[in-house]
């Protein structure tokens, strides 16, 4: 329960309240940049909140200041890398190792927490996760295939993200509901609406990118669904 509590304040801290603006002022300024220790205090604030419990600080402190060092780590290291999705992932695997460790260091002097015990953290956790985390993982996952085609600059600003977060809340639901006729016919009810739009462009590099999108984004919700159902 203690990590996925702070598996759910890093999904906020990293994802949710971390603006685009913040990441390239990052990427521009590294440790000179302002939002970089503004990220870290927010990680400290958002776990103490989750935990709830102030004899928790020093885990609280310990994940802030690595979270300090492995993002500083990240941003001088990104150059090194041709693929952008490397540094993205060897990062966020870093972070969850930290906090496992944490988890277990908790669990060890036989912290535990009393208060908000009525709260599903697993089925809270489960749906940060196919939101906004799973879209921007998709979008380093999918970046080298995007830049080879030509996307459609019509389309509603951040309308593909948006679509895709509310497919995966819903695969999500219907898991949980034990409903997977559902998913089937919510696959069928895309395809529908996105087959005049393929036809029209006549563009197979766009169809296999839509494809493989679809496919990653209610994969990655069903093995999000599977593992809370199992939890």
């Amino acid at each position: 329960m203690l990590f996925i509590k702070l598996l759910l304040a890093h999904l906020i801290g990293d994802f949710l309240l971390q603006p685009n603006r913040w990441v390239i002022h990052k990427e521009a300024n590294k440790i000179a940049s302002k939002y970089l220790y503004l990220h870290i205090l927010l990680h400290f604030v958002v776990t103490m909140v989750l935990l709830w419990d102030f004899d928790y600080w020093k885990l609280a402190l310990i994940i802030a200041i690595s979270h300090y060092f492995i993002d500083l780590g990240k941003l001088y290291s990104n150059s090194l890398f041709r693929n952008k999705a490397i540094p993205f992932f060897i990062d966020q695997l870093l972070h969850i190792i930290v906090l496992y460790a944490c988890a277990y260091y908790g669990n060890l002097i036989g912290q535990t927490m009393f208060l908000m015990a009525l709260i599903d953290w697993h089925l809270v956790t489960a749906i940060v996760f196919v939101s906004f985390p799973s879209a921007i993982i998709m979008g380093k996952l999918l970046e080298g295939m995007s830049n080879k085609i030509e996307l459609d600059h019509k389309s509603l600003p951040n309308a593909g993200k948006y679509i895709g977060i509310i497919e995966r809340l819903f695969v999500l639901l219907f898991i949980i509901l034990g409903r997977w006729e559902a998913i089937g016919l919510l696959i069928t009810a895309k395809s529908v609406f996105r087959f005049n739009d393929l036809k029209e462009s006549n563009n197979r590099k766009l169809t296999e990118y839509i494809l493989i999108g679809t496919l990653l984004s209610f994969g990655i919700a069903m093995i999000t669904g599977i593992i809370y159902t199992n939890s």
